[in-house]
């Protein structure tokens, strides 16, 4: 049997991540792992530089088993990169704790093949049973004519559908659980550690 374990909002946490992926590995034992990560690596966290580092890491080491998802807080730096978002609110939501732990003043001074990795990040995973993202989704629509900035943050409608979607949005607590039309993973500003069963 493989495993999939989906992993939000990291927001750089490295010691966190690292402790989870260790347990991870741990509970699977000789069983195949795949990864799918729901975005917010960066922001909030002292060590947004080292989480993108690990997580290019293992991309590189898993390949097709090491999914990485674009979250919102990529998207906002991003945009800030572009013109397109303004600067001081990104700065105020996570962005000066991302330029401290690269060690830079400005986001234009973040190393390029982070910024590249960032860039690239899909903003959907179906792996054929479940349709990950980061946010959510409208659930007016098909999977495959959603809306990329309700990807990235819708709330509503998404969270108060009953809906039969048999897919993932965030929780209110700290522990994944199963709904009738969704799976729901904790959402907290920095992760747990869950125990696994």
């Amino acid at each position: 049997m493989s495993l999939t374990y989906a992993v939000g909002d990291i927001h750089g946490s490295l010691r966190k991540l690292r402790g989870m992926i260790a347990r991870c590995w741990e509970h699977a034992g000789e069983q195949p792992v795949t990864f799918v990560f729901l975005g917010d690596y960066i922001d909030r966290g002292p060590e947004s530089a080292g989480v993108v580092g690990y997580l290019i890491d293992m991309q590189a080491a898993l390949g097709e088993r090491c999914i990485a998802l674009m979250g919102n807080h990529e998207a906002f730096a991003l945009g800030v990169m572009e013109g397109t978002t303004d600067a001081d609110h990104w700065l105020s939501q996570g962005g000066a704790e991302t330029l401290r732990s690269y060690g830079v003043a400005s986001v234009r001074d973040l190393p390029r093949e982070h910024v590249e990795w960032m860039g690239s990040l899909p903003l959907s995973y179906d792996d054929g049973q479940r349709f990950f993202v980061h946010a959510g989704v409208d659930p007016n629509k098909p999977f495959d004519a959603q809306d990329d900035h309700d990807l990235l943050w819708i709330r509503e409608p998404f969270l108060s559908s009953r809906r039969q979607l048999g897919r993932h949005r965030p929780s209110p607590g700290s522990h994944p659980a199963r709904r009738a039309n969704h799976y729901a993973l904790a959402h907290p500003t920095l992760p747990r550690q869950v125990r696994l069963p």
